[in-house]
């Protein structure tokens, strides 16, 4: 039988399964954790400790000498998702009741879940997508929204804008995990491959632990607005990074287009963000489970829009990355990248 083969079929799988089953076994057997204990309470609850090996594991994979092209496009593609995410953030903490919407179709919607689905980038995903079309220098941009990855800059957002308060200590303990794997796999390449091969494994472990915190009524009851979601995340974001990667980065937009989607990882960042600040424990349940759908919606909506706007640019005659002339001797053919 073909487990791994079967769950991948599913987008964002190795992701969305676990996290499934954690609900049913919630929803079934609400006990189970307490009733056990031991290693698998711990398995079922530990959201919290695989979370931080998960990130120390990501930050491993960073590599801090990158070329200016390839941190330029980095840069460019975390900043824009970045501010963009907060500036919906705040527009919505304007509009919105503190604690969301409660009722009606749009149940569920608020500063913090907008905040955490339009941060995180899935960068498996954007990887994937520029390998498949043969963009490495596109790919070699990774590390750079993997920094996206986990609850740090959703509080910052949430700190600057005066959303919420966290002591300084909270956001650094966010924060060292990665730092930390970053220093060890920068220090020794051998330790960054060695890391860097627990980040896909993690994945489905605190899945699991996040989807028990869940139930099927509120899966179901978000579903419209986890959809909802999750196509305003590839259509709003992904035109936002286009226009800045068309034009700031002087590429065709395409990789921006790749970026625009909900990492697996958004899903855990509500459950942090509560833990660390309970006014946001009302919303987080329902907050997890929509950014969930999300994660499902722009895992299938991403590669078909990036897919597109790629023969489209091609057929437009743009190219993957502009070059300009530069002084060269006669009969030399040398190109500069801007």
């Amino acid at each position: 039988m073909r487990i791994k083969a079967s769950i991948e079929k599913v987008p964002g799988g190795m992701m969305v399964v676990p996290l499934f089953f954690g609900a049913l076994i919630n929803t079934l057997f609400p006990n189970t954790a307490t009733y056990f204990g031991g290693f698998t309470g711990a398995l079922l609850t530990g959201t919290a400790s695989i979370l931080a090996v998960f990130f120390f594991c990501v930050g491993a994979t960073i590599d801090v000498k990158q070329s200016g092209y390839i941190a330029k496009k980095g840069l460019t593609l975390l900043i824009g998702k970045v501010v963009f995410a907060a500036l919906l953030g705040y527009a919505a903490a304007l509009i919105l009741p503190e604690n969301g919407i409660q009722t009606g179709i749009f149940s569920g919607l608020s500063a913090l879940v907008l905040i955490a689905a339009f941060n995180e980038t899935n960068g498996g995903l954007y990887t994937a997508l520029m390998t498949k079309l043969g963009r490495t220098e596109d790919a070699a941009a990774f590390p750079f929204i993997s920094i996206e990855s986990g609850p740090f800059f959703t509080m910052i957002i949430l700190g600057v804008g005066g959303l919420a308060t966290f002591p300084w200590q909270t956001i650094v303990s966010t924060l060292i995990p990665f730092v930390v794997g970053m220093i060890v796999g920068n220090i020794d390449k051998e330790c960054r491959a060695f890391f860097g091969q627990a980040v896909p494994v993690l994945i489905p472990f605190f899945a699991l632990a996040l989807g028990f915190g869940l139930d099927f009524g509120m899966i179901i009851k978000s579903g419209f607005m986890g959809i909802l979601m999750g196509v305003a995340v590839v259509f709003l974001s992904g035109g936002v990074l286009y226009v800045l990667d068309r034009y700031v980065t002087g590429s065709d937009g395409v990789a921006g287009v790749a970026a625009s989607s909900t990492a697996g990882a958004a899903v855990a960042v509500p459950f942090i963000i509560a833990e660390l600040n309970p006014q946001f424990a009302p919303v987080a349940e329902s907050a997890t489970a929509i950014i969930a759908t999300s994660v499902l919606v722009t895992a299938i909506l991403t590669p078909m829009l990036t897919m597109w706007v790629a023969k489209v640019q091609e057929k437009r005659g743009i190219p993957q990355r502009r070059y300009k002339k530069t002084t060269v001797t006669p009969g030399s053919s040398v190109r500069k990248a801007q």
